[in-house]
């Protein structure tokens, strides 16, 4: 696969591999990829902890109210909180094999990119040799030069 020496496209290897491997993900992967982007952050974190205390504190707050106003409506999940408990289970049912399912992309991902380079340091290494190549043929050409020049100086 060696190129001719003035085709620099000819044995082309380099390539963003991220918009390779963007193009041929399905909308599942896509949704996937966004779900465990979403899950694994900051935002998510504060937020779902923000949700969290303000369910507690209104479940404890109706409880609270019922036991002084008996008139007043119950709680819909109070403590030990089961129906949180059980929405967090489902939330961890469904997000743990998204994230997983995002991190086998990525590490496959990963081994294209690898791969990519693998190609692209071996034509490098090959354009290097025929540069290495070109550039002793010069000396040689450099050197016999000399040499006329020095038996013309010589025979003067």
């Amino acid at each position: 696969m060696e190129s001719a020496p003035n085709s620099p496209a000819v044995g082309h290897v380099i390539r963003n591999i991220n918009e390779v491997y963007r193009s041929k993900l399905t909308r599942g992967q896509r949704i996937a990829d966004y779900v465990a982007k979403t899950v694994g952050s900051w935002p998510f974190i504060i937020l779902q902890t923000g949700v969290i205390f303000l369910w507690m504190g209104v479940n404890v707050f109706l409880v609270y109210m019922r036991a002084t106003n008996p008139s007043y409506f119950d709680a819909w999940d109070p403590y030990p909180f089961i129906l949180l408990n059980l929405v967090l289970s489902f939330q961890a049912a469904y997000t743990g094999p998204v994230v997983m399912m995002s991190q086998n992309r990525q590490a496959e991902k990963d081994r294209l990119m690898a791969e990519h380079d693998y190609h692209v340091n071996l034509k490098a290494e090959q354009e290097i040799k025929e540069i290495i190549k070109g550039l002793r043929q010069q000396e040689e050409m450099l050197a016999k030069i000399l040499a006329g020049l020095d038996a013309g100086k010589k025979s003067t």
